[in-house]
């Protein structure tokens, strides 16, 4: 072989390798850019169901209040819940205050349980119905965006993406996770 030729050979690996490394780099982060824009997706479905709840629960008090007066209390809490939900600036205070909401409309229920009358009020019940079911969708749409916030770093944490996500500040999210002393939730029935 002559030296032409070698040159020419060892020219067309080099460029293969650097198409192939171009390639690489560009479906890594497409990749990547994918799986975050999933990881958006799935947020914005939990706010837009989170959104349903705070809009129901003006109504909820509202109607509570006119039988449970001196529950004020407990009333206070939900108010102040909802209201520290409104003022979250990022998706960590976010999942802080829809937290401590639902723990202020578990302690709202129990108070529930004590007016006969409120149980049966017609409007209570169908406010009742719209924010179980709501409680639902919030449920499902944790889980879709925590499923995705796990395909989204176990690909951005496994090699050889990892070197790309740190390459292109791409960083590990965290899951939507109940908040401390959730696992002991308040019993209520509403048959009685």
């Amino acid at each position: 072989m002559s030296g032409k030729k070698i040159i020419l050979i060892i020219l067309a690996v080099v460029i293969l390798a650097g198409v192939w490394g171009i390639v690489s780099v560009k479906n890594a982060y497409n990749t990547l850019v994918g799986l975050d824009e999933t990881t958006k997706t799935a947020w914005a479905q939990v706010e837009t169901v989170l959104q349903r709840r705070f809009d129901l629960i003006p109504n909820l008090v509202a109607t509570v209040q006119g039988f449970a007066d001196q529950e004020k209390d407990v009333l206070t809490q939900v108010a102040e819940a909802r209201a520290s939900v409104g003022r979250a600036q990022n998706q960590s205070e976010t999942m802080q205050a829809q937290s401590r909401l639902t723990g202020a409309l578990g302690r709202l229920m129990v108070v529930v349980e004590r007016y006969p009358d409120l149980k049966s009020n017609q409007n209570f019940i169908r406010l009742q119905d719209e924010l179980s079911g709501t409680e639902n969708r919030i449920s499902v749409e944790r889980r879709r965006f925590n499923e995705a916030v796990d395909t989204y770093n176990r690909t951005l944490r496994s090699f050889p993406m990892v070197m790309f996500a740190s390459m292109f500040n791409f960083e590990v999210k965290n899951r939507f996770e109940a908040a401390e002393g959730a696992e002991t939730a308040p019993k209520v029935d509403f048959n009685k």
